[in-house]
C-alpha cells in the first residue's frame, strides 16, 4: 500500500524519491505554451502593438525593392551585396561625399546616426528617380514592381474619393418626357484622378486591415433608385440631393482668387489622354492602375509620418479626430499642402455626416486655399480644384464650378479629361452652345475622345441634327471610354435612329438593357427603383385604383366641359408640347397638377375637376407625373418615346375622340380611346400615338404613384 500511495504522488516502485513525471512535466509545458499563445492574441486584439506603423518605418529602408525590409536590404544598405539592376543608383561623387553606407555602419557612430544617414541616402536616390524616370510626366508609369514599391515613399497613402459620387437632380420643372434630357452619372473622367488615391493606397497596403469608412451613404439609394439629369435647357441639382440647401443660400464660393500656385511648366506635363481610357488590353489596363499622383512636396515628406497618423484617424471614420488633427497640423505647418488638403477632405466628410451647408461651404474654401499655397504638386492642385468643382456643383453652385473648371483647364490645358469636365460645366448651367465650342476643341486634338463624342452627340441631337448626332453617339459608345457606357447614350441614339428609320435602334437597346442601363429593350426610363412590376398595360384592379378609376369614369362629362370652356376661352392656357418629340403636327397641354404641386391659376379654369380630384392623394400627390389635359390635332405623329420614370402609371380618360384615325401603342400592344372611358398604362415602356382623325382629339391624363411603392418611397422620392 505504502508502494501505491508514494507511487501515486509520483516516486518510484523502488522506493526511491524521484522528480516531475513525465506527464506532470507535460501538463507544465501545455499551460505555459497556452499562456503564450493568449497573450500573443491579446496584443493583437487589444492592438497593443501598430505593426502597420512599425512595418511603414521599416519600409524606409526597403533596399531592393520587394515591398520590405529584410536581410537582404540590410546587406545592401551595409554595403554587403549590390543594388538590383532594376533600380537607380547614385554617382560615386554622391556616394563619396556622403559616405559609404557600410563605413557609416561600422564607424562607432550611433544608431540614430545611422539610421538618419540611411534614411538621407534613400530619400535622395527616391528624388533622384522623380527627375530622371520617365522624363517629366506626373503620372510616371511603372511598369516594374520594384519601381512600386521603391517609389512608396513619394505617396501618401490617402483615403479613397472614388466613392463620394453625388448624385445631383434638377430642381426646376421637369418636362413630361426626357427624349432630349438625359441622366448624368460621375463619369470617369470626373472622377479618375480621385480612384487613383484609393488605388495607391490598395497597391502599397495589400495586406492592410484597416476598417475603410465607405461613403456610398452619400448615394441615398435606400431605393435603388437611379438619377441624375441635365437637359439642354438648365440642370441643377434636386434638393434632396443636396446637403439641406436652403432657398437664400449665398453662392459664395465662385470667386477664385488667382494666385493659384503650380510648379514650374515642366512639371505640369499630363498624361496623354490614352492613358486615361478604359480599354480591353489587360495590359494596358494594368498601367493605368499605376498611375500615382504625387501628392507630397518636399517639405510634406519630412512629416509623413505626423500626416499618415492623422490620414488614418480619416480612414477609420473618426472625423473630428481627423479634424482637429489635421487643423494641428496646418497650425503647425501653415505652408504644408498636404495637410491642408487632408483637412479639407474631414471637413467634406464631416459635412456629409452633419449634413452641415456651412462645414461644406467651409470644405471648398479649404480646397481653394490648398491649390493657392507656395510648391504645391501640381497633381494635388489639380486633386484639390477638382473636388472643389463638384461640390460647388452639389451644392447647386453651378455657376461657380464652372469657374473652378475654367481655372483647372487653364492650369492643365493638356489634359483634355478637364476639358471635357468643363464641357459638362457649361451644359449644367444649359449653355449648350459653348459646352459644343469645348468639345470640338477637344476632338481637334484628340479626335477618338469617346467621352467627348458622346457628349458632341448629344448636343447634335438636343439641336435637332438627328443625322448628324448618330456617328458621334455611336463612335463614342464603342470607344469604350469611361463615361460612355451610360444609358442616356443608348437612350439618344436608339431615338435617333428610329427617327431616321434607321432599323438597328433596337439593336442598342437591347445592348444597353445587357449592360444594365434598361429594364428591358421596350422599358427604357432612367429614373426607376428596382423590382417595381413592370408591364406596358394596366387594369384598374390591378392598380388598386379602382375608386379613383370610378370617379373619373362617373364625372368625364363634367371634367370635359371645363376643358372645352378653357379652349374656348382661348386665354393660352394650353401651351404646345416643347419636348421635340412631334414629327409633325399640333400637340397642346394644360395642367392643373405638375411634380406633386397645384396650379392654383389653372383650376381657376376648372374648379370642379381640380375639387375632384383633391380627394385622391395618389394622383394628386404623385411627384413624379402631372395631371392634365391633352388636346391632339389631325395630321399629328408623336415619335415612339418613353417616360422619364418606372414609379408612376398614367390614367387616359377618353373626352372628345374622334371615331377613326387615333390609337396609342405602348410596347407590342396598340389600343383606341373611347369617351368616358380609362385607358392606364405605364409610360416608361416605349409609346407611340398617331392622330389621323378629321377634328381634333381631347383626353384627360393623371399620373399615379406605382401601386408597389411604399408610403415612404412615395414621401422621399425626389420630384420629376
Amino acid at each position: 500500500m505504502a508502494d501505491n500511495k508514494e507511487t501515486k504522488h509520483g516516486g518510484h516502485k523502488n522506493g526511491k524519491k524521484g522528480g516531475v513525471s513525465g506527464s506532470s512535466f507535460f501538463t507544465w509545458f501545455m499551460v505555459i505554451a497556452l499562456l503564450g499563445v493568449w497573450t500573443s492574441v491579446a496584443v493583437v486584439w487589444f492592438d497593443l502593438v501598430d505593426y502597420e506603423e512599425i512595418l511603414g518605418k521599416l519600409g524606409v529602408y526597403d533596399a531592393d525593392g520587394d515591398g520590405d525590409f529584410d536581410v537582404d536590404d540590410a546587406k545592401v544598405l551595409l554595403g554587403l551585396k549590390e543594388r538590383s539592376a532594376s533600380e537607380p543608383t547614385a554617382s560615386s561623387e554622391e556616394l563619396e561625399s556622403r559616405g559609404a553606407p557600410g563605413e557609416q555602419a561600422l564607424s562607432g557612430e550611433e544608431p540614430q546616426n545611422i539610421e538618419d544617414d540611411v534614411k538621407e541616402q534613400i530619400q535622395s536616390l527616391l528624388h533622384e528617380t522623380l527627375h530622371t524616370e520617365h522624363g517629366e510626366d506626373l503620372y510616371q508609369e511603372e511598369d516594374e514592381p520594384t519601381r512600386d514599391q521603391q517609389l512608396e515613399d513619394e505617396d501618401f497613402l490617402t483615403g479613397s474619393d472614388a466613392d463620394d459620387k453625388i448624385e445631383n437632380l434638377e430642381t426646376g420643372t421637369f418636362h413630361e418626357e426626357t427624349e432630349d434630357s438625359y441622366q448624368v452619372e460621375e463619369t470617369a473622367p470626373q472622377d479618375y484622378n480621385q480612384d487613383m488615391e484609393e488605388i495607391i493606397y490598395e497597391q502599397e497596403n495589400p495586406g492592410s486591415s484597416e476598417p475603410v469608412v465607405d461613403d456610398e451613404r452619400l448615394h441615398h439609394d435606400a431605393d435603388d433608385i437611379t438619377y441624375q439629369v441635365y437637359d439642354e435647357q438648365v440642370y441643377e441639382p434636386l434638393e434632396d440631393e443636396r446637403i439641406e440647401v436652403s432657398d437664400n443660400a449665398v453662392e459664395d464660393s465662385n470667386i477664385i482668387p488667382e494666385d493659384v500656385s503650380v510648379p514650374p511648366a515642366e512639371e505640369q506635363q499630363e498624361v496623354p489622354p490614352e492613358t486615361s481610357r478604359k480599354t480591353n488590353d489587360p495590359e494596358q489596363k494594368e498601367k493605368v492602375k499605376k498611375k500615382k499622383p504625387k501628392l507630397l512636396n518636399k517639405f510634406d515628406k519630412t512629416i509623413k509620418a505626423e500626416l499618415d497618423a492623422a490620414e488614418k484617424l480619416r480612414k477609420r471614420g473618426k472625423i473630428e479626430e481627423a479634424v482637429n488633427a489635421f487643423e494641428e497640423l496646418v497650425r503647425k505647418y501653415p505652408h504644408s499642402p498636404r495637410a491642408r488638403y487632408g483637412k479639407a477632405q474631414c471637413e467634406d466628410d464631416l459635412a456629409e455626416k452633419r449634413r452641415s451647408n456651412e462645414v461644406l461651404r467651409g470644405a471648398i474654401e479649404t480646397y481653394q486655399e490648398v491649390a493657392s499655397l507656395p510648391d504645391v504638386p501640381a497633381d494635388l492642385v489639380k486633386l484639390s480644384l477638382k473636388r472643389r468643382s463638384e461640390r460647388q456643383q452639389f451644392l447647386g453652385h453651378m455657376r461657380g464650378s464652372l469657374m473652378t473648371l475654367k481655372r483647372l483647364v487653364q492650369l492643365f490645358p493638356n489634359d483634355t479629361s478637364l476639358k471635357n469636365d468643363l464641357g459638362v460645366g457649361y451644359l449644367l448651367i444649359g449653355d449648350n452652345e459653348n459646352a459644343k465650342k469645348v468639345y470640338e476643341e477637344v476632338l481637334n486634338v484628340t479626335p477618338n475622345d469617346g467621352f467627348a463624342k458622346v457628349h458632341y452627340g448629344f448636343i447634335l441631337k438636343a439641336q435637332n441634327k438627328i443625322a448628324e448626332s448618330i456617328p458621334y453617339l455611336k463612335e463614342g459608345i464603342e470607344s469604350g471610354d469611361p463615361g460612355t457606357d451610360d444609358g442616356r447614350f443608348y437612350f439618344h441614339l436608339g431615338d435617333a435612329m428610329q427617327r431616321v428609320g434607321n432599323k438597328e435602334a433596337y439593336k442598342w437597346y437591347e445592348l444597353g438593357h445587357m449592360r444594365g442601363h434598361f429594364a428591358s429593350v421596350w422599358q427604357r426610363s432612367l429614373y426607376n427603383v428596382k423590382g417595381l412590376k413592370a408591364q406596358p398595360w394596366w387594369t384598374s384592379k390591378e392598380t388598386g385604383y379602382t375608386e379613383l378609376v370610378k370617379s373619373l369614369e362617373r364625372n368625364w362629362k363634367l371634367i370635359r366641359d371645363e376643358g372645352l370652356e378653357v379652349m374656348d376661352k382661348a386665354r393660352g392656357l394650353f401651351l404646345p408640347e416643347d419636348e421635340n418629340l412631334r414629327e409633325k403636327g399640333d400637340w397642346s397641354q394644360f395642367t392643373l397638377w405638375q411634380q406633386g404641386r397645384k396650379n392654383e391659376n389653372a383650376c381657376k379654369g376648372a374648379p370642379k375637376t381640380c375639387a375632384l380630384l383633391e380627394k385622391f392623394p395618389e394622383a394628386t400627390g404623385c411627384r413624379r407625373g402631372q395631371i392634365k389635359y391633352s388636346v391632339m390635332h389631325p395630321g399629328t405623329h408623336v415619335w415612339p418615346h418613353t417616360g422619364p420614370t418606372n414609379c408612376r402609371l398614367r390614367m387616359h380618360l377618353g373626352l372628345v375622340i374622334p371615331k377613326e384615325g387615333c390609337k396609342i401603342r405602348c410596347a407590342n400592344k396598340t389600343k383606341t380611346w373611347e369617351e368616358g372611358k380609362v385607358l392606364i398604362f405605364d409610360d416608361s415602356f416605349e409609346h407611340e400615338v398617331w392622330q389621323d382623325a378629321s377634328s381634333f382629339r381631347l383626353i384627360f391624363i393623371v399620373d399615379v404613384w406605382h401601386p408597389e411603392l411604399t408610403p415612404q418611397q412615395r414621401h422621399s422620392l425626389p420630384a420629376i
